[in-house]
């Protein structure tokens, strides 16, 4: 099951909206077949291992890291195939959380002689599929915040220049991650700041859809970010509508949500993204909106690169979150470090303080 896992990685990147997989074909103490989901309307992965395993298929067990699928989308069942290969025993990792699956592929197994195993490496697998699995349980994207910051937690300097704070290899890694969400989201600052294109470069991968939260229209249509295949501008839906064409002339999407108190609910564009088919959102600043995804509870993960510099005074990695109590501080959980040449970068999950009433 290890080895489907680490094959199912091949298609970080590749395959969303739908989840990555891998899977092996074992008959006796000897893998026979293996394969992974590697492209949106390919077969899927255990197509490509029953595939290669061929006749051996027959009696053998097959190990896959989510549930066969049971419905007819842009590949056939994948049920229909393992029950045509023959094989004996299922070892499953978890159920497929989508409603069209949801046990059905497991109990048709079931029905047609097949053996089934399901829950190795459960908690491995729930990892490698968690944004999947949070668009389609709870209809949004998994959000990544990411922060580049000096150690006392400053993201620029003073004047707002921010080049470079981190190294050339957090660097490449935040491209990376670049590479393997649907989307990255920033706010108006940063528009204005750094002109960004938020596209991948020091990697090889696919570019991400950018998104621009400016509720005021603060940005200038002429922002490089805007003329990008897939730009979308979320901002009020009381923003003068002259300007909001403006945008959409340079072929933005234009997404407008309601802002009362001057401000979104960002839990509204993360909803349409999802709905839009983004499984993944990573936002990459600045401040405001850094605070801004924390206070709304959007953020499920942080990733933070902290360089061995010390700023002083200067832009803030996170705006003021509301805190007037220690006790009321969103605390950090399975937190992991990793070294990037003289960098740090600590990962984590995010869990919200319970609020009064809950």
């Amino acid at each position: 099951m290890r080895r489907a896992l680490r094959l199912a990685q091949r298609g970080r990147g590749k395959v969303s909206p739908n989840p990555m997989v891998g899977a092996v074909v074992v008959r006796g103490d000897c893998i026979v077949g293996e394969g992974a989901h590697l492209k949106v309307g390919g077969p899927h992965a255990e197509v490509h291992a029953l595939r290669r395993a061929g006749d051996e298929a027959r009696g053998a067990d097959l190990y896959v890291t989510l549930e066969p699928c049971t419905f007819h989308g842009r590949t056939p069942p994948c049920t229909e195939a393992v029950i045509r290969a023959g094989i004996k025993r299922l070892y499953c990792a978890m159920e497929d959380p989508d409603e069209r699956v949801a046990g059905r592929g497991i109990a048709a197994l079931r029905e047609r002689g097949v053996a089934i195993d399901v829950g190795l490496c459960a908690e491995e697998a729930r990892r490698l599929n968690a944004a999947y699995i949070k668009h389609r349980t709870q209809n949004l994207p998994l959000v990544l915040l990411k922060l580049a910051q000096t150690l006392d937690g400053r993201i620029a300097a003073r004047s707002g220049d921010a080049r470079w704070i981190t190294g050339a290899r957090a660097r490449r890694h935040v491209h990376r991650w670049r590479s393997w969400v649907d989307a990255v989201a920033v706010g108006a600052g940063t528009v204005q700041a750094d002109d960004p294109l938020l596209t991948v470069r020091h990697v090889p991968g696919r570019d991400p859809r950018p998104i621009v939260i400016d509720g005021r229209l603060r940005t200038s249509p002429a922002a490089r970010v805007y003329q990008r295949p897939g730009a979308v501008l979320v901002t009020a839906e009381n923003a003068p509508a002259d300007k909001r064409r403006a945008y959409a002339a340079k072929g933005a999407e234009v997404w407008t949500f309601p802002a009362p108190a001057g401000r979104i609910d960002l839990r509204l564009p993360f909803g349409r993204m999802a709905r839009e088919g983004m499984t993944s959102v990573l936002i990459e600043g600045g401040g405001q909106l850094a605070a801004a995804a924390l206070g709304d509870r959007v953020v499920d993960q942080v990733l933070l690169y902290l360089a061995p510099r010390l700023m002083g005074e200067g832009v803030a990695a996170i705006g003021d979150l509301g805190v007037k109590r220690a006790a009321e501080a969103i605390h950090l959980a399975s937190s992991r470090t990793q070294r990037l040449g003289p960098d740090l970068l600590y990962t984590a999950e995010v869990q919200y303080p319970c609020s009064p009433d809950s």
